[in-house]
């Protein structure tokens, strides 16, 4: 039943077989809390948010990424020196923390609460110099064109 609505959700095999051992990893860890009344619902809501959690994940990493999916596939050495200009332009004129938290979260792939915890800032401090960081993406990219 995990394993069909891991399926149903991620669209993917090798994800949803993940997906559901990381399911009863949770449930074996928090089982002193867990109440025993109604198993197959409690994990049938349980993959169903880890899923929607992976889904919320890579759609994080992919959505508005676009110049950072230029910015990392460039293979010309031509290419690679733009986008190295491009980057210390954008980062200049942030604050010196912004480049590792903007590393950590997209180029690592850490969560924004991760983030933050690395940073030693709050969530919406994170979330705050991260759309900063894009807006002002935005806005050299559109002056270069």
């Amino acid at each position: 039943m995990v394993l069909r609505r891991c399926r149903t959700l991620l669209k993917d095999e090798e994800s949803a077989l993940d997906a559901m051992q990381d399911v009863f990893v949770k449930v074996m860890a928090r089982q002193e809390s867990l109440k025993n009344s109604y198993p197959s619902s409690l994990l049938y809501t349980i993959a169903t948010n880890h899923c929607l959690n992976i889904i919320r994940k890579e759609k994080r990493m992919s959505s508005g990424n676009e110049i950072l999916d230029r910015i990392m596939s460039a293979e010309v050495l031509e290419e690679r020196a733009v986008n190295r200009i491009f980057l210390d332009q954008l980062f200049s004129s942030q604050k010196a923390s912004t480049r590792t938290i903007a590393v950590l979260h997209y180029m690592d792939g850490l969560t924004l609460e991760e983030t933050a915890e690395m940073s030693s800032l709050s969530v919406s401090g994170v979330r705050r110099r991260l759309r900063k960081l894009r807006e002002a993406g935005f806005t050299m990219e559109g002056r270069e064109a």
